[in-house]
């Protein structure tokens, strides 16, 4: 079972990560065989499966969404606690709903996250 204090600070962390746009802060977060599924990555990254394997990938794919996004800004709406995953809750860019499946290791590193939309 994940902690709730780990949990709470996984969640405070990862939302400044990424308000801050500082891409290796938001990538120590996550494992070097970390694996991403998101809607987002056919549409920005072009990969038809919407998952990509490793750090590298995932990086290059959230270093082209910063960029067509610069004032992207996430605002945690709640966080979820789940046996070895977190789910947070946030609004995402636009005021547009996302929820977001953590999958924690033993070092407390994302091994695999898959994100969710909510429909416009």
């Amino acid at each position: 079972m994940i902690e709730k204090g780990f949990a709470e600070k996984f969640a405070r962390d990862w939302i400044e990560s990424w308000n801050s746009h500082d891409l290796d802060r938001i990538l120590s977060h996550y494992s070097d065989q970390f694996e991403m599924s998101s809607p987002k990555i056919i549409q920005i990254a072009g990969e038809p499966s919407g998952t990509l394997k490793g750090k590298r990938a995932v990086g290059s794919y959230w270093r082209k969404a910063l960029e067509l996004i610069p004032d992207l800004r996430f605002e945690l709406v709640t966080t979820l606690i789940g046996v070895g995953s977190i789910t947070l809750y946030y609004k995402s860019a636009g005021g547009q709903l996302a929820a977001e499946v953590f999958y924690f290791g033993p070092d407390h590193k994302v091994f695999k996250a898959y994100a969710h939309y909510s429909l416009k």
